[in-house]
């Protein structure tokens, strides 16, 4: 019996010291987010899982047994098992922003803000619908110093979407992602001679504001990581995917000018699927009217343009008598009028603890309405040609006496619809991220010109007109169409907590096509204003390029991270290219300061619109009114007897150095400095008259270089009496952009060189405040635009023209009647402050023509189209701006 009792004892001590418990939870980061591939372990073993794709684990130890939580780039944490549920959120410490777990600027692992080797800007849903914006790109401009866009004066087909770009580089060299996946570019190739000429972007004004959960930006060049258009950095658009908590917005606005008129309403919600996904959509449907901000036209500038009679009348009788009665020559230029319909749809569905599927897709449609300018009764055709040798234009536009012909403004009007959509599939096992996705998306554009005629004379086989006098008033002048389709495969994993892994391929397809235009559009002389494409220049051209990259992060300490990447890329139009990243992070003073810094190769593939683009274009030229000119490709045969070669892709090298601070808990700043240097840099150079009359065409033509400043401070919420306070400060200063080899042929005018380097405020500014007090939560916010340089084309080469540093200030007033209910009145350029300019002289010939007032008016003629652009020149101005803008949106939360 004793030996029995004996044994049994020892069997229960046995029993003790080996009995085991199983512990399950979830892990996320500090936004509630799952967070899988997180290394759970027992400590003192290697008994070890890692979380699932929901961010789910389940682990069985030892009784009294310590876990340990790592995931690169986080510090590690430690928790007992006294309870069998255990719930785990990783953060680290930070101000505003710093420690969001980010997912751009690595093809590794994320990282949390406050880890990475690069400096990205987070940007909330919160930040953005409080801007009181309308569309996605002018949100940005008054949220991110280094980003620039601008509206154009005489729109056409640029109406559609504005140029944008980021640290003063074009519209083609920022990279957009949506959730991480590339977005399409648009059809439109920008040819007016405006900022961003000669290049093209993808469309990010059609993206529903509250679609999106956040945007992250990171400025710096990214090629080793994404690939090609990411010389200058990447926008990563995050949507929502919560499916719950939707609302529905209804906004409306007007300008001070009674113009402008906004309506919109906007819809963002989700559900559930099952227990195991999500779905959250957004439905966004809106009108602009028409906003014009003409200017006065001066009649002396206008006898000089054109000249002539009307009906045997003096022409500077008719001119001052029409321009008596109309001052601004019934010009229209400022904002057109727009209506559009967004959807997009973001969800996802669990497979299994260890696989899920997911998608997006999105569709824009866009209408708008701009116009060209106003043919006055004394409008010079070319060559002489008036309403006197088009006499049937008294019968078009009037009741076919001279008196009743008040002249006709053409019409523009564009068709836009764009779509993208991925369906991907991830899973986790033993620790390694899959990621396997297919993208396609799309961009089209038809155009259509009324109120126009053909002037042309010709005559078919009986002698009888085809145009003139029987021509159409209304053009279908073609269009254009862009599409890709990308396939990704992405792998990585975490090693240990100080290495990381990732590799992968992108294989893309791009189909870029020129839609002819009715016959009349282009025939001849094609639709006034607007000639349509020509049978010999449309066509459908398309290419594919193959890619993959390897990324490695390590952590010697928790404190110095290093990241490298490599990537090999073919195109099959033009070639190979390989690139490299390596990036840095070191932080010290427990944490409060951090240095990091990159260093890459970049390269920039020229665009299919580049390449194959070929057309007449209607613009004004000063001293010579309207002119037709051409625009040939690097593959026809004109551009082979110039002896023009094929495009090749464009080379970068970008280097960023920084440091950041977070010396008290609620600051933190950061400074950046970037230098990028381009080789072979691709542009539309002026027009050169050659055997095949007034041409341009696009060439690899210099090597230049950008560099600046980036500024970003956060001061954290303070209390202030019942309320709470907070401040945000954010720059970018340029010092230096500029060209800095000889350029490869003869092309490349003053005009040409502003437009691409300093035509963008050489300094912007942002200074926010934000204060909450029970149901009021104000926002002041003051956007300092720095000067800006011009050379319009026209404009004597001993003066320059530069745009006055101007400060706009918007007011934010959100009340929250209830839980329920929002409502917001924002007063966007509180101060009503617009663009001025004046003339500068370069030299003393300049002096002598400023101290003379009729040289003065002559030039400033030059370049506005004799005062109708006198606002903003004819090629443009630095900001966008018609003045203050009234908007009251009325938010209701399901």
């Amino acid at each position: 019996m004793k030996k029995f009792v004996t044994i049994v004892l020892f069997m229960l001590n046995i029993t003790f010291l080996f009995a085991q418990k199983e512990i399950s939870g979830f892990v996320l980061d500090n936004a509630g987010v799952a967070m899988s591939g997180v290394n759970v372990t027992e400590k003192g073993t290697n008994n070890s899982v890692s979380t699932n794709i929901n961010g789910a684990y389940t682990i069985t130890v030892k009784e009294g047994a310590i876990l340990v939580f790592s995931y690169f780039g986080f510090s590690k944490q430690e928790y007992d098992t006294t309870e069998s549920i255990l719930n785990v959120v990783l953060s680290e410490g930070g101000g505003q922003n710093l420690n969001q777990v980010v997912v751009t600027g690595t093809r590794a692992t994320p990282r949390s803000n406050t880890t990475t080797t690069l400096p990205i800007d987070i940007v909330s849903s919160g930040d953005l619908t409080s801007t009181g914006q309308t569309t996605f790109d002018k949100v940005l401009q008054y949220k991110i110093p280094s980003f620039n866009t601008s509206q154009t004066p005489v729109n056409d087909a640029t109406s559609l979407l504005d140029p944008y770009e980021i640290r003063n580089m074009g519209p083609s060299r920022t990279l957009i992602l949506i959730n991480g996946k590339r977005k399409n570019l648009s059809a439109l190739l920008y040819v007016q001679t405006s900022p961003g000429q000669g290049e093209t972007g993808a469309d990010i004004s059609g993206i529903p504001i509250d679609a999106i959960e956040r945007v992250e930006i990171l400025r710096d060049g990214a090629s080793a990581q994404y690939g090609s258009d990411a010389i200058a950095g990447v926008l990563n658009i995050i949507l929502k995917k919560k499916p719950n908590n939707g609302s529905i917005t209804i906004r409306t606005g007007i300008t001070v000018e009674g113009d402008g008129e906004m309506l919109g309403i906007s819809l963002n919600n989700g559900a559930s699927v099952s227990d195991k996904g999500f779905v959250n959509y957004t439905l966004d449907f809106s009108k602009v009217n028409l906003a014009n901000r003409p200017g006065k036209v001066d009649a002396d500038g206008e006898f000089a343009d054109f000249g002539g009679t009307v009906s045997g009348i003096n022409p500077s009788t008719d001119i001052k008598a029409f321009l008596t009665k109309y001052p601004d020559a019934q010009n229209i230029n400022g904002a057109p009028k727009t209506a559009a319909a967004k959807f997009l749809v973001n969800g996802g569905f669990n497979l299994s603890d260890e696989t899920q599927m997911y998608y997006n897709a999105a569709y824009v449609y866009k209408k708008v309405n701009s116009y060209a300018n106003y043919r006055t009764p004394y409008w010079d055709y070319g060559e002489g040609v008036t309403v006197n040798d088009l006499p049937y234009l008294l019968n078009f536009f009037g009741d076919g006496t001279i008196t009743s012909y008040k002249g006709y403004i053409p019409t523009f009007i564009g068709d836009l619809n764009d779509y993208n959509a991925t369906l991907g599939y991830k899973s986790i096992k033993n620790g390694w991220n899959t990621d396997a996705s297919m993208t396609v998306g799309g961009n089209r554009q038809a155009y259509a010109i009324e109120n126009s005629h053909n002037r042309s004379d010709i005559q078919d086989a009986n002698g009888v007109n085809l145009y003139r006098e029987n021509s159409p008033i209304f053009f279908k002048p073609g269009g254009a169409s862009f599409n890709h389709v990308v396939g990704n495969l992405d792998i990585s994993k975490v090693l240990s907590d100080k290495i990381s892994i990732g590799f992968g391929s992108e294989v893309r397809t791009e189909t870029f096509v020129i839609n002819e235009g009715d016959k009349a559009s282009w025939d001849g002389f094609g639709a006034d204003s607007f000639a349509g494409n020509r049978p010999e220049n449309s066509g459908k051209w398309n290419r594919y390029n193959l890619g993959g990259y390897f990324d490695l992060a390590y952590d010697f300490t928790k404190d110095f991270s290093v990241n490298g990447t490599v990537r090999y890329e073919d195109y099959s139009d033009f070639g190979a290219a390989t690139v490299w990243k390596l990036s840095s992070r070191y932080k010290f003073s427990k944490d409060k300061i951090t240095v990091r810094g990159s260093i890459s190769s970049g390269f920039r593939a020229p665009t299919l619109h580049q390449i194959y683009t070929q057309k007449s274009q209607y613009s004004f030229v000063a001293g010579q009114g309207i002119q037709i000119n051409g625009l040939i490709n690097n593959i026809s045969a004109h551009a082979r007897i110039l002896g023009i070669p094929k495009l090749d892709a464009e080379k970068s090298t970008n280097m960023t150095v920084g440091i950041g601070a977070n010396p008290f808990k609620n600051l933190n700043f950061t400074i950046d400095y970037y230098t990028i240097k381009v080789k072979d840099r691709i542009i539309l150079g002026d027009k050169v008259n050659t055997q095949f009359g007034n041409v341009a065409w696009f060439e690899n033509s210099f090597d230049s270089r950008t560099s600046g400043l980036d500024v970003v401070m956060n001061y954290g919420t303070v209390a202030l009496g019942t309320g709470a306070l907070g401040f945000n400060l954010s720059g970018n200063v340029t010092l230096e952009n500029k060209r800095i080899s000889p350029v490869a042929s003869d092309n490349f005018g003053a005009t040409l060189e502003a437009l691409m380097f300093t035509s963008r405020p050489e300094t912007k500014w942002i200074l926010g405040g934000n204060y909450k007090i029970r149901k009021f939560d104000f926002s002041l916010s003051n956007t300092y635009f720095g000067k800006t340089t011009f050379k319009q084309e026209g404009l004597d080469s001993n003066l320059r023209t530069e745009f006055i540093p101007k400060i706009v200030t918007d007011l934010g007033i959100n009340y929250a009647t209830t839980d329920k209910l929002t409502v917001t009145l924002n007063v966007n350029n509180i101060l009503n402050v617009v663009p001025e300019w004046k003339f500068k002289a370069e030299n003393e010939a300049g002096t002598t023509i400023l101290n003379n007032p009729a040289q003065v008016k002559s030039q400033f003629n030059l370049i506005t189209f004799n005062g109708r652009y006198s606002q903003m020149t004819y090629q443009g101005y630095h900001f966008s701006q018609l003045g203050t803008l009234f908007s009251l949106s009325l938010i209701y939360k399901f």
